[in-house]
């Protein structure tokens, strides 16, 4: 926990040996602007973290120690908790592999655990990918199902921040198809209800503006593209609403976003992943950052994924990962102040 004006903890986790994490982690860090932020704990392989360092003609500046006898107490600066027990450095291509998704896992699953108990102030996570995951024996779909089981979390969403869009899920990794299925009000009520309570507690906004875009084309013209947006998505709405939550919609999407640019709201609810996704990377590709709200912990996120196809080639942009590192200190010291208050 934070004292007075000490500079929050944040760990960083390495996501998939095997893709882009430690390039973009060491890039991201190699800039002393980033590091006044905070102290920062990498949890992964100093072995592949150096490599990366070479690769991309940067001197090292952290120092390492082995991850049992990490603690709050650590240095100022940069440290890298290693598991030099995993034998990485050995003939592993750049693709999904079981030891990968072993390897990702136990990484968050530790520093889950450090934010848990107060070690760390915010949790950073790289890339995983879910096919590793699968590989080795693990069913969550990624990150956000993980951590809400993990941090016995009744409800959680997925929100990203990039550009002039503040943007959360009402469903997530869900085949477009099967949507119909489970699109019920709690679906929509949900994010409009956690965002609102995110966007004041972690973004210090006191009174958010809130518009959830339609499911179907022009918000369904009368139930003539469907009647989602009557039978759900308003009652989700009038709820929120019967809240004191500032909330309007459904807008049809095509000109929500539009009108969003120019920070008429404070949050979009978008009812699937790329509804959401496609306006935040269209207009800030490599700056998104992926927040987990709902959690007792800060989680923050790069938007991309592994990038298989580039590592070792030191073309990883760190961007979204410096985001999504400044956010969680931002939202890490925000966190403290409004404690203080109390």
């Amino acid at each position: 926990m934070l004292i007075n004006n000490e500079i929050p903890v944040i760990g960083i986790t390495m996501g998939d040996p095997a893709g882009i994490g430690p390039e973009v982690i060491v890039k991201a860090l190699a800039d002393t602007d980033i590091r006044r932020r905070g102290r920062f704990i990498i949890y992964g392989l100093h072995e592949l973290l150096t490599y990366a360092a070479d690769m991309a003609e940067i001197e090292v500046f952290w120092w390492r120690d082995q991850h049992e006898r990490i603690s709050r107490q650590c240095p100022p600066g940069v440290v890298v908790a290693d598991y030099d027990e995993i034998n990485w450095m050995g003939d592993n291509p750049q693709q999904p592999s079981k030891i990968g998704g072993q390897a990702s896992m136990r990484f968050v699953c530790d520093a889950l655990n450090d934010a848990k108990t107060g070690k760390i102030d915010a949790l950073v996570t790289g890339p995983i990918n879910k096919e590793s995951w699968q590989m080795a024996g693990f069913k969550y779909a990624g990150h956000t199902e993980l951590l809400t089981k993990q941090c016995h979390a009744k409800r959680s969403a997925m929100m990203f921040v990039g550009g002039p869009f503040r943007v959360v899920l009402a469903t997530i990794h869900e085949a477009l198809f099967s949507i119909r299925h489970h699109f019920i009000i709690g679906r929509v009520f949900d994010p409009i209800d956690l965002v609102n309570d995110a966007l004041i507690k972690w973004f210090g906004i006191a009174q958010p503006k809130i518009a959830v875009a339609a499911l179907n084309p022009h918000a369904g013209e009368a139930g003539q593209f469907g009647d989602e947006e009557k039978r759900i998505i308003s009652p989700a709405i009038l709820m929120a609403q019967e809240t004191g939550i500032d909330v309007v919609g459904p807008f049809p999407a095509d000109t929500l976003f539009y009108q969003a640019l120019s920070g008429k709201y404070d949050a979009i609810v978008a009812m699937y992943h790329d509804q959401g996704l496609i306006p935040i990377k269209l207009l800030a590709f490599d700056k998104a950052v992926n927040v987990t709200i709902g959690l007792p912990i800060i989680r923050t996120s790069v938007d991309h994924g592994t990038a298989f196809d580039i590592v070792g080639k030191n073309l990883a942009n760190p961007q979204s990962m410096k985001e999504a590192i400044k956010l969680a200190c931002n939202m890490a010291q925000l966190k403290a102040k409004n404690k203080t208050k109390k």
